[in-house]
């Protein structure tokens, strides 16, 4: 049986929703949004796993819809990088990062992010502060609780928004879009949940914010590279324990 035609449950967890319940029509955009989920969890959890064809027949039968929003889906899943399309050969679940490929990541973000934060500090607008702080109280909300892609998305969607929000505020547009094109999240997420460190990961963004809403560079950008410092760590250390991971 192939990767991308065996059961849901069988990578991590038990079984998923796809096998529970059809993808009902509720109008275009809302299919193509419901089947992006259900793709992209089946991507995170490693229902697909990294690597593997992604067969677009095989998952408009298993999710009981026409192929074409699997097709929608699957466009939008290329441009998260978490699917890769290749002439002739159709699509493909991406490999998971090496710790090579994590070095790169962070070197990227430690190049970026630090900057982002400290002209975030002189520029953000009221309603950005605003939206900072409110991203990081729903990220206290919604603390990791479980592997799977449906019970940490909300907490890593909230992550990813708050790193985007404060790259979208630092005033430089190419900077922004250089951060965002990064998918950080979405990778690091893909790697491991390290659940126990949600609130480790919260604390570190509040002194980002605070930081920020005091207007002080210097100190936002010290603050981000703390982050971005004990996230390293975080993550290599799950790496080391997994060799599978590297």
């Amino acid at each position: 049986m192939s990767a991308s035609t065996k059961p849901i449950g069988s990578a991590r967890g038990p079984a998923g929703p796809l096998e529970s319940r059809p993808v009902e029509d509720s109008g275009r955009r809302g299919l193509t949004d419901r089947v992006y989920e259900e793709i992209k969890a089946l991507v995170m959890d490693h229902g697909i796993e990294p690597g593997a064809r992604v067969g677009i027949e095989s998952l408009a039968r298993r999710l009981e819809v026409s192929p074409t929003p699997v097709r929608e889906a699957l466009a939008r899943l290329e441009s998260d990088g978490l699917v890769t399309k290749r002439s002739q050969a159709g699509y493909r679940a991406t490999e998971l990062l090496s710790v090579e490929g994590l070095v790169d990541l962070f070197d990227m973000r430690r190049l970026l992010e630090p900057r982002a934060a400290a002209l975030a500090a002189v520029h953000a607008t009221d309603e950005q502060l605003d939206h900072l702080e409110t991203t990081v109280e729903g990220m206290r909300s919604h603390p990791v609780t479980g592997e799977r892609y449906l019970v940490y998305r909300r907490f890593a969607a909230l992550d990813q928004e708050f790193h985007d929000t404060l790259a979208a505020a630092s005033g430089r547009p190419l900077l922004a879009q250089a951060v965002q094109r990064l998918h950080t999240h979405l990778h690091m997420f893909r790697l491991n949940t390290a659940p126990g460190d949600a609130l480790t990961t919260v604390d570190e963004h509040d002194r980002v914010l605070r930081a920020v809403l005091r207007r002080n560079p210097d100190r936002a950008a010290e603050a981000m590279e703390q982050h971005l410092s004990g996230s390293w760590e975080r993550h290599i250390a799950v790496m080391d324990g997994n060799p599978a991971k590297k």
